[in-house]
């Protein structure tokens, strides 16, 4: 759903629906500071400053994220 629709009644009925997981995807999807954070983390990639492996494990520790094995 678009970031700019995030109040509209679909949106909250589809927010209300979603399980745990999800409404944290949500959150983040929606929080300037972390989409900037996950830019950066891409362009640090893009330009060879820091490997991909570690460069995502910083931004997961960062904002709390664990992934499923």
């Amino acid at each position: 759903m678009p970031t700019n629709f995030w109040k509209s009644p679909d949106s909250i009925k589809q927010l209300n629906d979603l399980d745990p997981s999800g409404f944290a995807l949500e959150f983040l999807r929606r929080n300037p500071k972390y989409r900037q954070d996950y830019r950066e983390t891409l362009r640090r990639i893009e330009r060879g400053v820091v490997d991909e492996a570690t460069a995502l494990s910083s931004l997961a520790r960062r904002w709390g994220l664990q992934f499923r094995s």
